[in-house]
């Protein structure tokens, strides 16, 4: 063959590397246009979609630093209508459901538009629920599937004890509460500077150039607020005098607000939630406590985690007492002066009856976060029903019966375009069996309820402690995609109990550690490469760090002679822990 036709056939297939390649890239922006235009409205171009750097004032905040893989949930369903099929229909397990708002029921709560009273309430996938630089709620998002904020390097395997707080305890009756306890996650924020001047920091705190805020509602009654670094307090603790259980959350918008929620009555009264200003850390708002529309009686405990949708300036509140709460806030915040005002100017109630209740099981109430997409929000109850509400009229999509009281917040995932949820629950003595009972650990599809599979760990159960899984599924992500992470307890009698990783695709055992009694929820953490790591901390007063993919424990460190009961927060390579005795712990992850 000659030089120049050589030449030429090399020409020909540059020329059509050249179109291929021209083509994809048109077919990528086209796809990229599709995903923003079916976004919240929020989104605004590749860098919200990556992730990237913003300026706020001074201050350079990060968006968002997890690593994107086709794991992350950039991508909305690529179809969504919740209904139910028979096996889901909610006639099978809630008899009736009623609304209220602003103190007078509705004589049919079929006829509820939200978009008459609110507007329209929707969320989108949880990596848009907040755009500010920490962790605002349970598990991160309205998918409740992260608890990290950050890339955490440990080619070290090791976790070393930085600094430690001291809290007290809470006695009311009979009852003694101490240190923190379920769920008990620390919240995360890094603040401007310009936003420190107007708050009740210390002066050292507002004049900081870097400062990262944790704040922990604990169960002696106090909030506490300290520098990451450190430990050290940021301000004065604050005094509410009620046990706080819950992780409490901060609003997703940035503005200086805390949403909190008691669990367990005290000498001050019956227990209630509360909606605070964190710039002089007063109390804007209480509701919830003995609620006459709730069917509880005097139990009107919060431990769920809110949420706050954004564009309808709407607060989601569920409670113990078997009531959601809806409060349009009417927020006004500017940030330049350190004005902050909320007119509370809409409350719209919602509560229902099931068919299983009595006075001694299957009580109505919601101890779990909720986890919501679109206008579509998920949760468990004491009544052994996994929830499908929609959001729009406030009526039941589907129930799936999950057997007991739950402790577990479902947890939403994305997979092929089409959006499931990761749940288990508990064991109560008397309520399937008086010895031993199978607690199942479901996948289950999002759109009807319908369980996608489930793997079964035979527990035990004592009284006023139950067996089965006592915390919240971890998500994996990254080069953790193909699995969840779950603790398992009492699942070898007495206080043991098992960490597993499942397959996501059909629930197989992919590795399994025998381990104590945990209540903690476990955290995945990743390095930029998308490596992942497990980190969980159980009764016996350890945390204990896991290769994700393999399951072998690389590291542990004993943080307390008591148990632990918190969900650990990880900011970059900072883990914050609460634990039974008495103690806030700063871990420095290496």
């Amino acid at each position: 063959m000659s030089r120049k036709k050589r030449y030429t056939i090399i020409l020909i297939i540059e020329a059509v590397i050249f179109i291929a390649i021209v083509i994809s890239g048109l077919s990528y922006l086209h796809k990229l246009k599709k995903q923003i235009k079916a976004g919240k409205g929020q989104t605004t171009g590749i860098s919200d979609l990556i992730g990237s750097a913003k300026d706020t004032d001074s201050d350079e905040f990060d968006s968002d630093v997890e690593v994107i893989t086709a794991s992350a949930d950039i991508s909305p369903v690529k179809s969504f209508s919740p209904h139910s099929v028979d096996s889901t229909a909610p006639d099978k397990f809630l008899r009736s459901w009623d609304i209220e708002i602003d103190g007078q029921m509705l004589p049919d709560p079929k006829g509820f538009k939200m978009s008459d009273y609110i507007g329209d309430i929707s969320f989108n996938v949880g990596k848009e629920y907040t755009k500010e630089d920490g962790i605002f709620t349970f598990r991160g998002n309205n998918f409740r599937d992260t608890a990290t904020y950050g890339y955490t390097d440990m080619k070290n395997k090791s976790m070393e004890q930085l600094w430690t707080v001291t809290t007290g305890a809470l006695s009311y009756g009979d009852a003694v509460w101490t240190g923190s306890g379920w769920t008990g996650q620390p919240l995360i924020r890094r603040w401007s500077k310009e936003t420190r001047q107007h708050m009740n920091m210390f002066d050292w705190a507002k004049d900081k150039e870097d400062l990262v805020e944790v704040i922990y509602a604990c169960m002696d009654g106090y909030i506490y607020f300290l520098d990451l670094e450190t430990g050290e307090a940021t301000r004065d603790r604050v005094n509410l005098g009620f046990t706080f259980k819950g992780a409490g959350a901060l609003d997703p918008r940035g503005y200086p607000v805390m949403y909190l929620g008691a669990g367990y009555d005290s000498a001050n009264g019956y227990s209630r939630a509360y909606i605070i200003n964190l710039l002089d850390c007063s109390v804007m708002k209480e509701f919830g406590s003995v609620d006459p529309f709730a069917l509880r009686g005097t139990l009107s405990y919060f431990d769920s985690s809110a949420l706050v949708d954004a564009e309808t300036d709407t607060l989601i509140y569920p409670g113990e007492n078997g009531v959601l709460y809806f409060i349009h806030l009417g927020t006004n915040y500017d940030e330049a002066s350190g004005r902050l005002s909320m007119s509370f100017d809409k409350t719209i109630k919602w509560r229902y009856n099931s068919n299983r209740t009595t006075h001694d099981k299957f009580w109505p109430g919601m101890e779990t976060s909720a986890a919501i997409y679109e206008h579509y929000l998920y949760i468990t109850d004491n009544g052994a029903n996994l929830l499908c509400v929609d959001l729009d009229t406030l009526s039941p999509v589907w129930v799936q019966d999950i057997l007991d009281d739950s402790n577990s917040t479902p947890v939403l995932s994305i997979e092929d375009g089409h959006l499931y949820l990761y749940v288990s629950t508990s064991f109560h003595l008397g309520w399937r069996s008086n010895t031993t009972a199978p607690i199942p650990i479901w996948k289950i599809d999002a759109e009807t309820g319908e369980i996608i599979w489930q793997t079964e760990y035979e527990c035990a159960s004592q009284k006023g402690v139950s067996g089965g899984v006592q915390s919240t599924i971890a998500l994996g992500k990254n080069d953790l995609n193909d699995r969840i992470i779950v603790t398992v307890s009492m699942t070898h009698g007495g206080w043991g109990g098992d960490i597993v990783a499942l397959s996501k695709a059909d629930g197989s055992k992919l590795w399994e550690n025998q381990t104590a009694y945990t209540w903690s929820s476990p955290v995945c953490i990743y390095d930029e490469d998308g490596h992942g790591k497990v980190i969980y901390g159980a009764s016996n007063g350890a945390l204990y760090g896991l290769d994700g993919k393999t399951g072998e424990i690389d590291c542990s460190l004993i943080i307390s002679t008591g148990n632990i009961e918190a969900s650990p927060a990880v900011y970059k390579d900072t883990l914050i822990i609460g634990t039974r005795a008495g103690r806030i712990c700063g871990i420095k992850l290496r």
